[in-house]
């Protein structure tokens, strides 16, 4: 099950450090295989905050493979628009991103 452990006011701060990123992880041809959960993990883990990218050569719909993927990491789903998406976990060691209340 997707977390879903941010306020409305979170995800909109959220999504306004995202416009800037890249798409660190994209979803290719293979779908969501357990290399792309290792590296959608260990980038998450590292930044607290990515963009991904579900590629039109991929057998899921893009909504589908974003929301397995979350599911799959344990992360916060924060926006999806069209073939690309934020996930948000966060860091209770090195925090990066702090968060308004």
């Amino acid at each position: 099950m997707i977390r879903n452990t941010l306020t409305g006011k979170q995800k909109r701060f959220l999504r306004a450090m995202g416009t800037k990123l890249e798409p660190v992880v994209q979803v290719g041809k293979e779908g969501i295989t357990p290399a792309v959960v290792k590296s959608t993990d260990d980038a998450i883990t590292k930044r607290e905050i990515i963009k991904i990218r579900v590629l039109q050569n991929c057998p899921q719909e893009p909504d589908d493979s974003i929301k397995l993927l979350a599911e799959r990491t344990n992360c916060d789903l924060v926006q999806i628009i069209g073939r690309n998406a934020l996930l948000f976990r966060r860091s209770f060691k090195k925090p990066k991103v702090e968060l308004p209340k």
